[in-house]
Formats: structure tokens, sequence, C-alpha cells
């Protein structure tokens, strides 16, 4: 996830509805709103756990010439007893040569094990020449997960318009980030090809798109930290996707 404030959560949004697009929840007993805490102090006690979970930075993992770099979570985050948490795992690539899965695997297990964390999401930027590691690690993170504890990730659109590398992935959901998108990404999307792709959606509150389809788990990006404004716009944004 990019940093890059553009537009304005009041931008009009025009929502495409599809019967055909109903898959099951891959993520049950997490409400269908999400707020993504980033690596910053966030305090969310204002959160109510019935409405919305949240989905923190957990861990960031590089590499650089094979060798691995990982480390957790530094920023305070404070949220009310009882929310659904995700625990989210941030590669960032330097290039070949690619590392080792085993450096990688227990890095993410790791944070998969934190007190609390319902399922773990996987943010990577891969590039062609990389999606054959990436499917090879979530396939060995999968293997060694707890079964009852989803494994997801975050996905580029294009991606999930057609690109069948990402059907074959041992992942519950994929949410296609409609943010911060680099040149060749889709600016209005009516549906998603990829089943996998149906059941979430990621926006950022100052960057909301014109045209998505509805009915899906909202997984929402504040550029800033969360307040209990920003918060009350989330809810509204989600009450949109409905």
């Amino acid at each position: 996830m990019r940093a890059k404030p553009r537009g304005s959560l009041a931008a009009a949004i025009l929502l495409a509805a599809c019967s055909c697009s109903r898959v099951p929840d891959p993520l049950p007993g997490v409400p269908r709103l999400v707020l993504w805490a980033w690596e910053r102090p966030e305090h969310l006690r204002f959160v109510d756990p019935q409405g919305a979970g949240v989905a923190f930075l957990a861990r960031s993992i590089s590499w650089q010439g094979g060798r691995v770099a990982s480390s957790p979570r530094y920023q305070p985050l404070e949220v009310q007893p009882g929310t659904a948490m995700i625990a989210v795992v941030r590669l960032d690539s330097g290039g070949a040569p690619l590392p080792a899965h085993e450096a990688v695997v227990p890095e993410v297990l790791n944070a998969a094990a934190l007190p609390g964390v319902r399922a773990v999401q996987i943010d990577f930027d891969a590039r062609v020449s990389e999606r054959e590691w990436y499917a090879g690690l979530l396939g060995r993170v999968r293997e060694r997960l707890p079964r009852w504890q989803p494994l997801t990730m975050t996905a580029l659109a294009s991606w999930c318009l057609g690109d069948p590398w990402i059907r074959r992935l041992p992942v519950a959901d994929a949410v296609p980030m409609l943010f911060r998108m680099g040149a060749g990404e889709p600016r209005e999307v009516r549906e998603f090809s990829s089943p996998v792709c149906r059941a979430s959606l990621g926006v950022a509150t100052d960057e909301v798109p014109y045209r998505a389809p509805h009915g899906r788990r909202l997984f929402v990006f504040n550029p800033r930290p969360w307040t209990a404004d920003a918060y009350r716009g989330a809810i509204e944004l989600s009450r949109r996707w409905r």
C-alpha cells in the first residue's frame, strides 16, 4: 500500500450489482467493514467490534541479494476486546535472487501466531518474474497455518480481471486494491472474473472508485491515523457497498 493522497471521500460512486458475484464468505465471523491499520500509532478503541474488524500491519519482510530482513510492528495499536484481528504481512522485494521460502515462511507464521489473530493477509506487489516464487511461498504458508486460520492476500485489480495466475493460489480471499493504482490498472470495474476476488474490495478514504462491484467486505485504508470521524466515514462508505 502506497500513501499518495488522491481525491476525496465525497467522490461520486456508482455501484454495479451482479447477482452472479456472490461467493461463500471466506472470513466468517469478521465484520463486513475492516480498517487497515498501517505502521503508525493507531488508537482504535472507538471502533465497535460488532461493526468493524482491524487488519493491522504485523510484520514487514524485505530482501536484497537473497538476504531477508524481517521486523515486527513497532507502533502501538489499541483496540476493544473482541475485535476481529487480521495480521497483515508486507513483503518488499529487492529483486533477484529471491530468498529461499524457508527464510520467509517462519516470519509469516510469527505474525499469524500473535494473540487474537483470526486470519493472515499477505501484501505483495509481485512482479511477473516473482509470481512462481510467490505462489510457492503461499503454498508453504498455507500448509503450516492452522486449518481454522484463513490465508488471504491483497491483489492488483488487473490480477482479478482474467489473469489466470491468481486462480491457482491457495488463498481463501484476494482483496482487489482499487486505490494507489499504477499505470495500466483499471479505474472502473463492474465485476472481477476471478472468483477468489469476489468477496472483498480494498479502497481508501481519499480515493474512492467511481464504479465497483457491491455486496463485498470492504477493507478501508486511511492515509492518516484513524479518528472517530474517519471511522464514521468508513461506516457510511461500507453502507453504500451493501
